[in-house]
């Protein structure tokens, strides 16, 4: 392996850098000593792996260092200070970022996952190199998954898929990117993947002389044109054809450009010579054509792209591109890396950089995990369209942006102050699409105070004009912000029966560094604007207060003491066996509201029989209580009864909602005993139900059906006291 690392720098590097490498492999070697994989191989062929695929990206030899030497500080007794001393502070740092990024844990928790991903952020803010590592790391530990048990395939798959495909792609890489995805969806629907293979394999042939032929044709005219050319046949990858079959619901069959033409030349002018000539050889199909020359991706991506109909009918894509553009289109930035050492070169590799910044900015100003995570997906993973200003500059936005996501691009007053466009000299509506080609122009009050509409909120594409309007509304209305923020926070803890009197400053002190509030203003502001929901609050604090062993409801308040003996109910009518007991009377806890598959336990009420909790209750898991009166129980098996639950839905406002929401309870035949529905001032509805059903089974289904509906934020159950 070291051979081939060696082979392989040997190509853009000196002698003493490959001395510098084999110096890397023996302090490896020995940190690594004793060390196995799971498969059972030496670990030291991991690092070895990483640092080949560094290699194959031409990185520099730092780089290719630090890749062979990423796990010695995390899994060996080596330091910092040992890695510096020998291979300097810029290994020494290239590690210790790696390092660091190694220690996040993912998980399915939507906070969790965007605060990881802030971090992955500010560590490619600091050295792009550090998630290059990180990207080679991910690829060889996919490409040697089989050795893990299936559930942690799939969790790495999925993680994989979410984050590192879309930072591989949004940095150009497509070489990392489509391994990265193929790989994932392998464990992710193997059946899937595995019947795309066959399929694929099966036209193999016939796809080959079709390709075959394309190339005989195109090459004998390029020749005859004087145009030098390499020409060859790139199949989609399987990931990019199975998404297209999902997104655009079609079978393998009905996906004709199963394979792309790509032809690489020598300078620009040959590649617009050579779409000239594939358009007079082949039909082009309209609205097909892309110019990414003109108007490069924003991972620096650039070629011509056509789509022609063959002479039997069949379709398929011509790719256009010089060498250099080639390069770029595979290794993305890091094809750039080894260029940045002057000056001038330095700033061109910045600004190709640039967009990192702007997600550095507008991400330190979302506080809400799930906004967080849907903008950055929007911006990681989106395709664009390029519009014009009517000078003739060219914006290039997500898919799906509108005149006022043009209008923030350009400048913040701008689209603060916007009140109208024109899209090719024509007066259009705020809320048009824009399509590439459009030309743009912005019409602005002449108030400098004017100010954007809570509306711009559903109808912006781009994640910047979304934080530069919620930046504005949080500025212009802080006061009035925090006052409404704090009663919703103090509604929803008596909602949940908390005294807010009761809890302590430190649990608070703890919310906001967790939520990265630096006070209570500026979390009641949040709140208040509808950034975070007055029950992601709640959730923290009784979280905390499990943690610190205090009771959110006092036992004297809770249903637990209160409840009427005529709502006392026998375990042969409830449902639920006291394990040891018979014949004791059982009551549900309306803290927490039980209901079959719920993991449940009793609690020994003096005088009152035996109260059946959740386990997950705060009120059962507050070690206040006396655990000597808790007692096992269980559920009986087909009791036939319904059982009371309490769901919270938090909506945009808007027409139809509760009639959509009637719907469904009236599809699923359940029956509700009580309702209520109230619309806030900035268009958010909260709706709280309490229905009946006879398993939690039956309550997951019916949640996952109402988040299905239009403009729905959050579907949760809900504890009352």
């Amino acid at each position: 392996m070291l051979d081939d690392i060696i082979d392989k720098i040997k190509l853009y590097s000196s002698e003493e850098d490959v001395e510098f490498v084999k110096k890397a492999y023996e302090f490896g070697k020995k940190a690594h000593s004793g060390q196995t994989r799971i498969s059972g191989e030496p670990y030291l062929v991991h690092p070895l792996a990483v640092a080949e695929i560094l290699a194959d990206l031409q990185l520099d030899i730092n780089t290719i260092v630090a890749g062979i030497l990423h796990d010695v500080i995390e899994d060996t007794p080596y330091t910092y200070e040992d890695i510096k001393s020998e291979f300097g502070e810029e290994v020494a740092d290239l590690i210790d970022g790696v390092t660091k990024l190694s220690k996040i844990e993912y998980k399915t928790k939507e906070e969790q996952q965007a605060e990881n991903m802030r971090k992955m952020l500010v560590a490619m803010a600091k050295d792009i190199r550090v998630i290059l590592i990180k990207l080679a790391d991910r690829l060889h530990n996919m490409r040697t998954l089989k050795f893990l048990p299936p559930d942690k395939q799939l969790e790495k798959s999925k993680e994989t898929l979410e984050i590192y495909a879309p930072i591989a792609h949004r940095l150009g890489i497509s070489k990392i990117q489509w391994e990265l995805e193929d790989l994932s969806l392998r464990y992710i629907d193997p059946e899937g993947y595995y019947d795309l293979v066959n399929k694929i394999a099966q036209k193999r042939k016939e796809r080959e002389a079709f390709i075959s032929n394309i190339i005989d044709v195109l090459k004998t005219k390029l020749n005859n044109m004087g145009i030098e050319a390499e020409i060859d046949g790139r199949p989609k990858h399987f990931y990019s054809i199975y998404k297209k079959m999902k997104l655009q619901n079609k079978t393998f069959e009905q996906i004709f450009d199963l394979t792309a033409i790509r032809v690489i030349v020598n300078t620009v002018k040959d590649c617009y010579g050579v779409l000239g000539i594939v358009h007079t050889l082949w039909k082009p199909i309209p609205g097909r054509f892309k110019d990414y020359i003109a108007m490069p991706k924003p991972n620096m991506y650039q070629s011509l792209h056509t789509t022609v109909i063959g002479l039997k009918g069949q379709v398929f894509e011509v790719q256009i591109r010089t060498w250099e553009m080639h390069r770029t289109a595979e290794y993305g930035i890091a094809a750039h890396w080894k260029y940045k050492e002057g000056r001038s070169s330095q700033d061109d590799f910045d600004e190709k950089l640039a967009w990192l910044r702007q997600l550095l900015e507008w991400q330190r100003e979302l506080k809400d995990a799930r906004e967080f995570m849907e903008t950055l997906k929007i911006d990681l993973f989106t395709d664009e369209v390029f519009v014009f200003t009517p000078k003739g500059d060219v914006i290039n936005l997500p898919n799906g942006s509108t005149p006022i996501d043009f209008a923030y691009m350009i400048h913040t007053d701008i689209g603060h102050r916007c009140v109208g466009a024109k899209i090719n000299g024509k007066i259009v509506p705020l809320d048009t699409v824009l399509k590439t080609g459009d030309i743009v122009e912005i019409m602005v009050s002449p108030n400098k105070n004017h100010g954007p509409s809570r509306d711009w909120l559903k109808i912006v594409k781009s994640p910047q004009a979304k934080s530069k309007i919620n930046q504005w509304f949080k500025k212009e209305q802080r006061e009035e912000n925090i006052e409404k923020g704090k009663n919703l926070v103090e509604k929803e803890l008596k909602r949940q029966g908390i005294s807010q009197y009761a809890i302590k400053d430190e649990v608070y002190d703890v919310i906001l560094k967790k939520l990265s509030f630096k006070n209570m203003d500026e979390m009641y502001a949040a709140v208040g604007i509808g950034s975070i929901t007055p029950s992601q609050i709640v959730v923290r604090i009784k979280e905390e207060l499990k943690i610190e062993g205090q009771q959110t409801v006092p036992e004297s308040n809770a249903e637990i003491s209160d409840v009427k003996r005529k709502e006392t109910k026998r375990k042969s009518e409830t449902g639920v066996k006291v394990k040891g007991t018979d014949n004791i009377m059982i009551k549900f806890a309306k803290c927490c509201s039980p209901v079959p598959g719920d993991e449940i336990v009793g609690y020994v009420t003096r005088g009152r029989g035996v109260t059946i909790h959740r386990k997950d209750c705060v009120n059962i898991i507050s070690s206040s209580l006396d655990s000597n009166r808790l007692v096992e129980v269980e559920w009986a098996i087909n009791t036939g009864n319904r059982f009371p639950a309490d769901i919270q839905i938090i909506s945009q406002d808007r027409y139809g909602l509760l009639t959509d929401v009637t719907n469904i309870l009236s599809e699923a035949k359940t029956s509700v005993k009580a309702l209520n529905a109230r619309a806030g001032k900035d268009n958010i509805a909260s709706i709280s139900l309490t229905v009946e059903v006879n398993t939690k089974e039956d309550l997951d289904r019916l949640i996952n059906k109402i988040k299905l509906l239009t403009g729905i934020i959050d579907v949760y159950r809900i504890n009352t006291a």
